[in-house]
């Protein structure tokens, strides 16, 4: 009996990975004719600690500051001393009450007080996902949780958020050294931004999170300012340094105050869900995505799926919302077919609805597709 892998990313807005590798798991196994193994997948980004729980990792509950202060009952990810955090889950774009953009004032706390939670529960080794970030603070927040202390001209605590940066006038970054002593700290991390200039966090990414074009060169201003003040203060200058300004500059907190190793998304994902042992042994790999498109092609997780099928001889569909990559495209990127809910249902809040439904319809279609002549 064939045996397949199932692995998956979120469809955003419908179902998380674990939610449509079982849907297509149910598909192909309807006629015994595969026997399937599930492994949801992601980039670093959103969907990264349902990843790591649904290949064996346990959530553990906290509670921590959202971007614009608010509580946000959140979780992290932890098996033996490794954890698993996700920056989206606390101080993302998802967690803005309302959708209100806070360019401005948006902080990273919320991702420092996770962080702690899981050194002071012992972990040593800490994996942050930063991908969907609401923020432009420099990492200010996250390494404040962490036991910086920020202040002002007149020696009181920094308000949260890039914009106070510019007030910054004094740090002392010692507590956060101690406390992170023997942590291993990995990041995530699928851009190589520096923190400031034309091509840094608040040009680049800062009008995504609802800064102007007076914002954005303000923003920009403050973290080189705050910039300055780390590099006196640890005596090296990372705001160059190729990620520094991913995730609002939490790159550049990470490299510069943290100690932190930056790697890319599907990398760091892979290796903690075990991707590769799962591959070994499998006669066909499922991937999946919400849309399949431009943006797959470019370090996200379903291409690393195909790619690295690819290079053991294993072939690869794709199980998607929709998909507008050309035969050329999908050919080069190890995909030899495509099955798409669109093709079910056009109507795209329908298909969405439905997608647990459809998606166990796509599963048994690629199981009468590949393996229909096996059972005869």
């Amino acid at each position: 009996m064939p045996r397949v892998l199932i692995a998956p990313d979120k469809f955003k807005g419908s179902l998380s990975g674990a939610e449509v590798a079982a849907a297509i798991g149910r598909g192909l196994s309807r006629h015994g004719a595969a026997r399937t193994v599930a492994l949801p997948v992601a980039d670093g980004g959103d969907g990264t600690v349902a990843a790591a729980v649904a290949s064996g990792y346990l959530e553990v509950p906290v509670e921590a500051t959202g971007p614009t202060g608010q509580p946000v009952a959140t979780h992290y990810a932890r098996r033996g001393d490794v954890a698993v955090v996700e920056m989206a889950a606390v101080s993302g774009l998802a967690q803005l009450p309302g959708g209100r953009l806070a360019p401005m004032t948006a902080t990273s706390r919320g991702t420092g007080e996770i962080l702690l939670a899981a050194v002071e529960g012992g972990c040593r080794e800490i994996v942050l996902g930063i991908g969907g970030s609401a923020t432009t603070d420099g990492g200010a927040g996250m390494v404040r949780a962490l036991g910086a202390v920020f202040t002002d001209a007149h020696e009181q605590p920094l308000t949260d958020g890039g914009q106070a940066l510019a007030g910054l006038h004094h740090l002392d970054v010692s507590a956060v050294r101690e406390r992170m002593d023997g942590v291993c700290l990995v990041v995530a991390c699928d851009v190589d931004n520096p923190l400031t200039g034309p091509h840094g966090a608040a040009a680049v990414y800062g009008p995504q999170k609802g800064a102007d074009d007076l914002q954005v060169a303000e923003l920009d201003a403050a973290l080189g300012h705050y910039a300055d003040l780390v590099a006196a203060q640890v005596g090296r200058d990372e705001r160059e340094a190729p990620g520094a300004g991913a995730a609002g500059g939490v790159g550049f907190a990470g490299l510069a105050l943290l100690g932190a190793q930056l790697r890319p998304g599907v990398d760091v994902v892979f290796d903690l869900i075990g991707f590769e042992e799962a591959l070994e042994g499998a006669d066909l790999v499922v991937i999946g995505e919400g849309s399949l498109d431009e943006q797959t092609l470019n370090g996200k997780a379903p291409a690393g799926v195909a790619a690295a099928a690819a290079l053991r001889g294993v072939p690869v569909v794709a199980v998607c919302g929709r998909s507008t990559l050309s035969a050329g495209d999908l050919r080069r990127a190890g995909i030899t077919a495509t099955y798409a809910l669109s093709d079910l249902e056009p109507d795209v809040e329908r298909s969405m609805r439905d997608a647990t439904a459809l998606l166990e319809h796509l599963g048994e279609q690629v199981s009468e597709d590949l393996f229909a002549s096996d059972n005869h």
